[in-house]
């Protein structure tokens, strides 16, 4: 070979180089320039008994794919290296697809969001415990277990959990109280034995909002939702005597499980962008395998489409998997899009899942109309009002524009301030974009002193707070608005609420409680069981107000998925060695029918 035909090929080669050089630059400068979002690197079970050589596995991988230790430590969010294998990172759609053909990597999960799924009930199950310390040793009440709670936080100062007769912690526990905003070690006790919170899945624009002065979230596990803590309360609450809300549903509440332990996850944040994140919820899960609870109340969840199992995208329905497969019995809300059918969330197999129902309370209170005919409505605003008898008028015809229909229900901004002063507004809903406290805000800014306020039944009740307001079915709405048609000055006087028990016995599905049969397996029955949901009495923050009772009332499937978490708790603690599965037969398959509107769990507990 000749001398030029050599360096003609090294110039090749040289050339080839370079081309290869710049093409590898401009796709670093390409990939650099994409913006990186968490995804969820999942890997199924883990291959290392080890935690730390699970992460050290994980760094490795992601070391490989970005090209460098430091590049992989800043890209990391969580290892999840106790109840299966995986980890959140932050990463480009171009690094996302590279990483899920490594071996070993089951899927490649983009971040999602999960919404929340926003005391008379036990009485009306049928579970019963005497408060007697004496008859502590005779009776079930959930001792030596430990519930888990991945929600929004917990407000540790509630009397509800109290850990006075509290057994001690269970020698197997391995979790810790994490420290944070308002929150230290002080906060737990033999009742709330751990708490750990997470928020690395969130996005840099929530964490602003939530490290800014535009929120009154605290970055620990202190509650400033209320959600965490009234389904904490239901599922294992000690007793309170007393509890009520502003004088209505007094009585002694509890949780199911009163001498349970509890385990609180924070992994739900109060932001408008979003509730709870994949990336979090998956940690909480880690965590609580590995820290020792015997069951886990879960109350949120995605809508609906749902997620194949075979997708691989649910983290709800993966962290449930691994749980349920290291013995922890799983609790989940079943959604609050009812009434339609095929609107069930959290429908996996393994998990239990739990529609809401109603008991028999109620809040009747009355609305006595100028010609002396009383109707009935249902409201939970006891304030100091006393207006006696006073105008009342339909929203239509004190409308600021009568050529849009935006008065019928009340829309912001509607009414004519000069004709509802003084008045008890009648509005109609007419949209699932309006509610009883949107069109308080706008009778109350038009002067009026009342509202009552006709929907299409849906069960829970909201409060107004800023004066009375009353709900009421169309049909009572359409007879009130006839006697103010046919009466040429109509006036109507609205009563305080009242608890009314017993009344309404049999219970029947929340209108809100999501339905099945499940959109993804129709043929597996969805949800499992249905427990109280309505208007259901529990402990809460009293966010610096000196006027609250630390109780309020909240209605939903959240509220319904504690309820069962408890009486798997009883049953756990029962039957210690009983697997996730016996405890699912156990609650869907047993009950009594108990005379001829009930029917009351008999469980061998």
């Amino acid at each position: 070979m000749d001398t030029s035909s050599r360096n003609w090929r090294w110039a090749r080669k040289a050339q080839l180089l370079v081309a290869s050089a710049l093409l590898l630059l401009q796709n670093s400068l390409v990939i650099s320039a994409e913006a990186s979002s968490v995804h969820i690197v999942y890997m199924g079970d883990k291959i290392y008994q080890n935690p730390q050589t699970t992460k050290r596995y994980h760094h490795k991988i992601l070391s490989s794919l970005l090209g460098s230790k430091e590049a992989a430590k800043n890209s990391i969010l969580y290892s999840y290296k106790h109840g299966f294998s995986g980890f959140a990172a932050r990463l480009t759609k171009y690094q996302a697809e590279a990483i899920a053909k490594f071996p070993g990597v089951v899927s490649v999960i983009p971040n999602g969001i999960h919404k929340l799924h926003t005391t008379r009930s036990w009485d009306f199950i049928g579970i019963h415990h005497s408060t007697s310390k004496t008859s502590f040793s005779g009776s079930n009440l959930g001792e030596g277990t430990i519930i888990g709670v991945i929600d929004t936080g917990i407000w540790p100062e509630s009397p509800s959990f109290n850990d006075e007769a509290m057994g001690q912690i269970p020698s197997r526990w391995k979790g810790v109280c994490q420290g944070g905003e308002h929150f230290n070690s002080s906060n737990c006790n033999k009742k709330i034995i751990g708490a750990r919170w997470f928020m690395k899945g969130i996005t840099d624009e929530a964490k602003k909002l939530l490290q800014g002065n535009n929120t009154s979230e605290y970055l620990s596990a202190r509650d400033a939702v209320g959600h965490g803590t009234h389904t904490a309360s239901t599922a294992a609450g000690y007793f309170v005597g007393n509890a009520n809300y502003r004088g209505l549903a007094s009585g002694l509440a509890r949780g199911g499980a009163p001498l349970a332990h509890l385990a609180i996850y924070k992994a739900c944040w109060d932001f408008p962008i979003g509730d709870c994140t994949d990336a979090d919820i998956l940690k909480a899960f880690d965590k609580a395998i590995h820290d020792g609870v015997d069951v886990l109340t879960v109350s949120l969840g995605f809508a609906i489409p749902l997620y194949s199992y075979i997708d691989q995208r649910d983290a709800i329905a993966i962290g449930s998997f691994h749980a349920t497969a290291k013995g922890i019995t799983v609790v989940c809300s079943a959604g609050n899009s009812g009434p339609l059918s095929q609107t069930v969330t959290n429908t996996a197999p393994w998990i239990i899942t739990v529609g809401s129902t109603t008991i028999d309370r109620a809040f009747p209170a009355t609305i006595t109309l100028g010609n002396n005919r009383t109707v009935w409505g249902q409201s939970i605003d006891t304030g100091k009002h006393n207006l006696g008898s006073v105008g009342l008028t339909y929203s239509e015809r004190i409308a600021l524009d009568p050529s849009d229909n935006l008065a019928k229900d009340c829309q912001s901004g509607s009414l004519n301030a000069t004709m509802a002063a003084g008045k008890i507004v009648l509005c109609f809903s007419l949209s699932d974009q309006q509610d009883i406290v949107s069109a308080s805000l706008t009778v109350k800014e038009a002067g009026g002193v009342g509202l009552v306020y006709a929907q299409y039944h849906e069960d829970g009740l909201d409060q107004c707070g800023l004066f009375p307001c009353i709900k009421v079915d169309y049909e009572v709405g359409t007879q009130i608005l006839t006697y103010v048609r046919r009466s040429r000055f109509p006036t109507a006087s609205l009563s305080f609420p009242k608890t009314v028990i017993g009344k309404w016995i049999s219970p029947r599905v929340a209108s809100f409680s999501s339905r099945g049969p499940s959109s993804m397996s129709p043929t597996v029955l969805k949800p499992d069981i249905a427990a109280p949901g309505v208007d259901i009495l529990a402990a809460f923050p009293p966010k610096g107000t000196s006027k609250s009772s630390g109780f309020a009332f909240l209605s939903g499937t959240s509220m319904s998925c504690p309820h069962v978490a408890g009486i798997a708790a009883l049953i756990k603690s029962k039957h210690p060695t009983w697997s996730p599965a016996a405890i699912r037969s156990a609650l869907v398959t047993t009950g009594e029918s108990v005379g001829v509107n009930t029917l009351k769990l008999h469980l061998y507990i």
